[in-house]
């Protein structure tokens, strides 16, 4: 079980993965008075760490030196064997692993202590509605800032990119074919209680914050719940945002507080720092509080997959998120009940062909067995019991 330590007692750090957010977020741990990084478990041959005695290639021992895990491997296969190990041995586990939540995230809600983190638009979203109900706004909106979308990049683009910006290809993919948002809302709609319009989302485009966040709050009231959706705009910040009512503050007092003229006012949180504020919900959970977002136990949203080209049949798809096959999209489950889940579909065959644009069944598909798998089939049948 974990214990909180003193400060003197550094609390100990396990990570998973040896990406951009993993080793960014060992380097912001150096510093730290209260927190230090104990093992880094990577898939990567060893020798190429020379000098770095904290990684290890064994989830035991990994476990046995951690007082909690952070998971941030991008890998939702892999992570489903870390996260039920690390549950097994009553660590609690925080995420940058939006993928993981929204594809098979609810089988271990009920199992042990399991939250994303702050850092990423989903767990950055979650700490700024934290602070809008403390101010006693009621959310109508929970929105993410996009700058550009484009569904089809071509490989040689993404190439560029990736070596520009110092990701990996997939990461940049997933980031301008919009999948990564599309996962990013779908998490926020299940965790924090909202629900998506329409597949693929509204998206408004080219407008200020506020008149965008006002269609999405006028399209949340008219279906009477609170939306999950985003914006485009080049010229806003990379950050996320609330649409709210206040129902007891005088409107004449938010009008000087330059919120606007109301009824719906809009709280910005202009940024979000990836791993630098990651340490903020690992203190949450090793101080007892609670999990700050998860994809609960009863989702109403997924991510879907859809074909970038014509995909023959017997093909094997490559990579599902990140990939030159396929996007995702959210939907509500109920939507599309038998829609394939865009998380799993790495390594999955295609019984039959289909066309540029088309969505993907479970028909269609025959998904590698894995734990992974097993996850989402348990959550899936039982949805599908109470829906």
């Amino acid at each position: 079980m974990f214990v909180q330590n003193s400060p003197e007692v550094k609390s100990r750090v396990g990570v998973v993965g040896s990406g951009f957010i993993a080793m960014g977020l060992c380097t912001a741990l150096r510093a730290s008075r209260d927190l230090t990084v104990s093992r880094v478990l990577t898939r990567r041959p060893l020798d190429q760490f020379k000098g770095a005695e904290q990684m290890t290639d064994s989830v035991e021992e990994l476990l046995a030196h951690s007082d909690i895990i952070v998971e941030c491997s991008g890998d939702i296969v892999w992570a489903c064997e870390v996260v039920q190990a690390a549950q097994a041995a009553q660590l609690p586990v925080v995420t940058m692993a939006t993928e993981f939540h929204v594809t098979v995230g609810t089988y271990f809600v009920d199992r042990g202590i399991i939250t994303e983190a702050e850092g990423d638009q989903p767990g950055s979203l979650a700490a700024l509605r934290e602070e809008a109900l403390e101010m006693g706004f009621s959310p109508v909106v929970y929105g993410n800032i996009k700058g550009f979308l484009n569904h089809h990049p071509s490989e040689l683009e993404m190439q560029h990119w990736s070596k520009r910006h110092g990701i990996s290809q997939p990461q940049v993919t997933s980031f301008t074919d919009g999948t990564k948002l599309q996962l990013e809302q779908a998490l926020v709609a299940n965790g924090l209680g909202g629900r998506v319009a329409r597949q693929g989302l509204i998206g408004p485009r080219d407008l200020s914050l506020e008149d965008a966040g006002g269609i999405l709050a006028r399209e949340a009231k008219a279906l009477n719940v609170i939306l999950s959706d985003y914006v485009i705009n080049r010229t806003l910040p990379a950050g996320v945002f609330v649409v709210a009512e206040h129902p007891t503050e005088r409107p004449e007092v938010l009008r000087y507080l330059k919120l606007g003229d109301g009824p719906f006012y809009t709280l910005l949180r202009p940024y979000h720092l990836c791993h630098l504020e990651v340490p903020r919900t690992i203190r949450r959970i090793l101080h007892g509080g609670p999990p700050l977002l998860n994809n609960g136990t009863t989702p109403t949203c997924h991510v879907i997959a859809i074909a970038k080209r014509d995909l023959p049949a017997g093909s094997v798809i490559t990579r599902a998120i990140g990939g030159m096959e396929v996007r995702g999209e959210a939907d509500s489950i109920a939507n599309s009940p038998d829609a394939a889940p865009l998380g799993l579909l790495a390594g999955a065959r295609l019984r039959h062909g289909v066309e540029r644009g088309q969505k993907l069944l479970l028909s269609d598909v025959d998904i590698p067995d894995n734990l992974a798998k097993t996850a989402w089939e348990s959550v899936h049948a039982r949805l599908s019991a109470v829906g």
